[in-house]
């Protein structure tokens, strides 16, 4: 119930922090899921796709963070652009993992895709924005 009324009151006052943020909480998430699943790849991926699996995830919340305190419009959505560019590069991850039969096929699909159209949804409204 509490989670409920939290969403409401967010839908109607403007986001304080990056924290606010749906799309942010969402990938966040995702970053979680992510370390919990790189935890099953092979001890000889540790420095190459475990880093690069955890890397491209961290980036999505972090240039949601770094893009909410940026002024005007273009710097705001250049960030958002680049976290979407971070989860393609994940879900490229995942797509070689299932490939190398490392992970199940898509075992954050639904997830990953939620998050990249909460954050289309949001570099538009940025784009939109009369501010």
């Amino acid at each position: 119930m509490v989670e409920g009324r939290r969403a409401a009151v967010m839908a109607t006052k403007p986001a304080e922090s990056f924290k606010d943020l749906l799309v942010w909480q969402k990938s966040h998430s995702l970053v979680l899921d992510v370390y919990k699943l790189t935890r099953r790849l092979p001890k000889e991926e540790l420095f190459g796709l475990t880093s690069q699996m955890r890397r491209a995830a961290v980036s999505v919340p972090a240039n949601i963070a770094e893009g909410f305190k940026r002024r005007g419009k273009p710097d705001k959505a250049r960030q958002m652009n680049i976290a979407q560019g971070s989860l393609e590069e994940l879900q490229y991850y995942f797509v070689l993992c299932a490939d190398l039969q490392y992970l199940p096929a898509d075992p954050v699909g639904d997830r990953a895709n939620e998050v990249a159209r909460m954050l289309n949804a949001y570099t538009q409204q940025i784009l939109n924005s009369r501010t």
